[in-house]
């Protein structure tokens, strides 16, 4: 009963295995007449059929860049119209093709604009459409990453603990189903302005991703790492925010014995 549900696009996943076990060719037939998008039905699953062999990272970006290729045959207000009905869909698979969709079918996009689309998932209120928000868009972060971080500085002020740690998890050194950004392993010093404003956050799961975010820098800059995290611990003595992220961010430094 639950995975008819979530392959007829009713409902959300609750875990990572949820997600995994969705057969996706069953859930496109599904949910695709009902997003406007019957007559694209073929062609999605021909480009799902391309990589139904290999990881949930490739089966979702294929799903969503063939779904953004037949949103561009529609005329604009018909395009929108469907872009919406993705955007509220029920299910979080769906949503996460959309991320995809809306922000890799057009390569005339900015950067700026693809973030700006990216930001709607973002902020969603499941956590699996949050990950694949910023695995979306990953690949132009990496290309263009100062201009990411120019960009992204903003998004550390915002009231939503979402989209401050979509600027950090975007812009991980190492990141996770995703290339390296080699720029960051080099010189991690770029990424201050996405750091410094959160050394303190509130949120746990802002906490978290800074944390991860220097780990990965330990690796090939684990000097610089040591010294960040020392500054960080004796400016803020006393926060717990902060001791949290430092004691996440040396996690590998301390097994390495540095």
């Amino acid at each position: 009963m639950r995975k008819a549900e979530l392959e007829n696009g009713s409902t959300s996943t609750r875990n990572l295995s949820e997600c995994l076990a969705i057969d996706q060719a069953e859930l496109i037939r599904q949910v695709l007449p009902g997003l406007g998008l019957g007559d694209d039905l073929a062609a999605v699953l021909d480009e799902y059929a391309t990589a139904s062999g290999k990881g949930i990272s490739h089966q979702i970006s294929a799903i969503g860049c063939a779904i953004g290729k037949a949103l561009h045959r529609h005329d604009e207000v018909s395009r929108q119209a469907r872009q919406e009905r993705l955007i509220r869909h029920p299910s979080d698979t769906v949503r996460s093709w959309a991320a995809f969709a809306m922000t890799r079918s057009d390569p005339a996009m900015t950067l700026g604009d693809r973030l700006g689309v990216a930001k709607t998932f973002a902020a969603d209120e499941h956590f699996g459409v949050r990950e694949w928000s910023w695995l979306a868009v990953r690949p132009y972060i990496a290309e263009h990453i100062g201009e990411a971080i120019a960009l992204l500085e903003s998004w550390t002020m915002s009231p939503d603990p979402n989209i401050r740690r979509f600027a950090v998890e975007s812009t991980r050194p190492r990141g996770v189903w995703c290339e390296h950004i080699a720029a960051l392993k080099t010189d991690p010093a770029m990424g201050l302005p996405l750091l410094e404003p959160l050394r303190a956050d509130p949120a746990r799961y802002v906490q978290d991703s800074v944390g991860n975010w220097l780990n990965d820098a330990s690796k090939t800059a684990p000097e610089w790492v040591d010294r960040l995290c020392r500054y960080w611990a004796d400016a803020g003595a006393g926060e717990p925010s902060t001791a949290r992220i430092v004691t996440r961010a040396i996690r590998s430094l301390r097994k390495g014995g540095t």
